[in-house]
């Protein structure tokens, strides 16, 4: 499973510097960080879109989501995402014993 942080911000040019303060403080949970935003040079975006990779503690990636959420303008929203796979669980159910009971008389 894997745990994705995404945060929209919404005033890129003053709110970014306030969520790069909160990230660099919780930066060894980020294991893989993206920024997009539209445009570039003079058409640059005021929105912009961060996908964090996170790892470790499950509370701790909660608390960040909270922390950056309470930057003015900035939303943010954990997901969590595995792949199913029902090969896995098909051995695995395989491999257990099966109870049965007996019906008994009364």
């Amino acid at each position: 499973m894997k745990t994705i942080l995404l945060i929209l911000i919404g005033n890129r040019k003053q709110a970014a510097v306030q969520v790069q303060k909160v990230l660099t403080g919780w930066g060894c949970m980020i294991k893989t960080r993206l920024g997009i935003h539209d445009g570039v040079m003079e058409n640059c975006s005021d929105e912009g879109l961060l996908i964090l990779e996170l790892y470790g503690d499950r509370k701790k990636m909660e608390e960040l989501a909270r922390k950056v959420s309470l930057v003015k303008g900035v939303a943010s929203k954990l997901i969590d995402i595995s792949i199913f796979d029902g090969e896995k669980v098909e051995k695995k159910l395989k491999g257990t014993k099966k109870v049965t009971r007996k019906a008994t008389k009364q």
